[in-house]
């Protein structure tokens, strides 16, 4: 197993790096600010987008990433590499 690939917790192994190439770049930082721990509505403000468009992000990226909440949104980006905090 290499470092981009998990197991969910069915025990199967998911393979995230195919979905990162498909995202765009907000979602990556709306990815990334779920895996430093923000609120949405804290990265809305830190993006100056509006918190529902946030949340139409996070809807967009547990579909791509095939995962169903924001906590496997956050291994799926530890996984690809990402977490640090947003710079504003």
């Amino acid at each position: 197993m290499d470092q981009h690939q998990r197991h969910n917790t069915f025990g199967t192994v998911v393979e995230f790096v195919p979905a990162a190439a498909r995202l765009t770049p907000t979602q990556l930082k709306v990815m990334q600010g779920v895996r430093s721990g923000l609120l949405n509505k804290q990265i809305a403000y830190d993006l100056g987008i509006a918190e529902a468009t946030v949340k139409a992000h996070m809807t967009a990226l547990m579909r791509k990433l095939n995962v169903h909440n924001r906590t496997q949104v956050a291994v799926a980006a530890q996984a690809m590499g990402y977490g640090q905090r947003l710079a504003g």
